[in-house]
């Protein structure tokens, strides 16, 4: 250990105040000791923001015992890594087992012997420190490959985008639009991010779609309208079938964000909840925005004409629990409106964030 370095904190929890200093007067020149004489403060200690590296335990405590203890911390995710040691009188081996069973990593019997203490301590506690190392170095990897993962899909995003679109602002816009929406429909946290990270895989399709149909600069004719439609199963098979689920969410958007409430849809015409969630939130962001841009074939609409538009077709475009939600988060879709308007010219993939 460096001076540098803090010393690995131990907890000792045992009711009988001269086992305490024995075990205090082995570990204290090496370590920082904490001390519980019941089950009810070890685990105040042991959840507490600063929790112990190690904890020695003894099994026969007042109010809860030490297997009780070991129990709750092992069904805690901020403690279950914690290796407990049980040091204690009772020496039978069912008694051993049933402590290795519920998750500690060593079991000594009293008396106990100074030495073998402090070297048991000194292993599980290297043992943790790798532990803990490995998972650091896992974690960092994992978010450098969602990073990479994330990056891929907005850029492929960002290629349909700009086939048809001066900046590509859209897929910034119509994400957080979407972000807003479900916040404001109450849709959780972890759906709420999943669909704003796969949001902008939405039009991926277009990539499929000829120059002559995607860049005509009036309607289109039913011929040139039939291919287009077809940009959403092709950018469902363009993402394909993935267990990963940000790809299935990004999948699942591509395919039906173009179904219609009522049936007429495209590609498949599904009808009320049988269009995925996370399809129905993107059809309402999407439209709004395409609704409120200046294309080559027309005008912007007024945020009124576009927001009346969207109550109009409410229970036959759209999903209608999805009509209020939508008018509670509009000033904040405005304030993103104005903030990635197209007019300020192509933004940085760091906004979708």
């Amino acid at each position: 250990m460096t001076g540098t370095e803090q010393p690995s904190t131990i907890l000792v929890v045992d009711d009988q105040p001269e086992n305490i200093d024995l075990l205090t007067t082995v570990l204290a020149p090496f370590y920082r000791i904490r001390v519980a004489l019941d089950g009810e403060k070890a685990l105040r200690i042991a959840f507490s923001e600063i929790p112990p590296d190690l904890i020695l335990l003894d099994v026969m405590l007042p109010g809860l015992d030490g297997f009780q203890i070991c129990e709750r911390l092992k069904r805690n995710p901020d403690t279950r890594a914690i290796p407990v040691i049980f040091i204690t009188g009772m020496s039978e081996i069912d008694d051993e087992r049933k402590g290795l069973q519920l998750g500690a990593v060593d079991y000594l019997t009293k008396p106990i012997s100074p030495h073998l203490v402090l070297a048991r301590v000194q292993t599980h506690l290297a043992l943790y420190d790798q532990t803990r190392e490995l998972t650091r170095l896992v974690n960092l990897r994992t978010a450098e490959l969602n990073n990479s993962r994330l990056q891929i899909i907005r850029r492929l995003g960002r290629a349909a985008e700009f086939r048809d679109n001066e900046t590509g602002n859209h897929i910034i816009r119509m994400s957080h639009f979407s972000r807003l929406l479900s916040q404001a429909a109450g849709f959780g946290e972890n759906f709420t991010e999943m669909l704003f990270n796969a949001a902008p895989m939405h039009d991926v399709g277009k990539i499929g779609v000829p120059d002559h149909i995607l860049l005509k600069q009036g309607r289109l004719d039913a011929e040139e309208w039939a291919i287009m439609r077809q940009h959403a199963q092709m950018g469902a098979d363009i993402i394909g079938d993935h267990c990963d689920e940000l790809l299935q969410a990004a999948r699942t958007i591509a395919l039906c964000h173009h179904e219609k409430w009522d049936g007429s849809g495209y590609p498949r015409g599904l009808r009320g909840e049988e269009i995925p969630l996370m399809a129905r939130v993107i059809a309402i962001a999407d439209v709004f925005d395409a609704l409120t841009s200046e294309r080559p074939y027309k005008q912007a609409w007024s945020v009124e004409d576009a927001l009346g538009y969207i109550e109009q077709q409410a229970g036959r475009h759209f999903d209608p629990a999805l009509i209020e939600p939508f008018r509670q988060a509009l000033p904040d879709i405005l304030h993103i409106r104005e903030k990635y308007a197209d007019r300020h010219g192509a933004l940085l993939d760091t906004e979708l964030a």
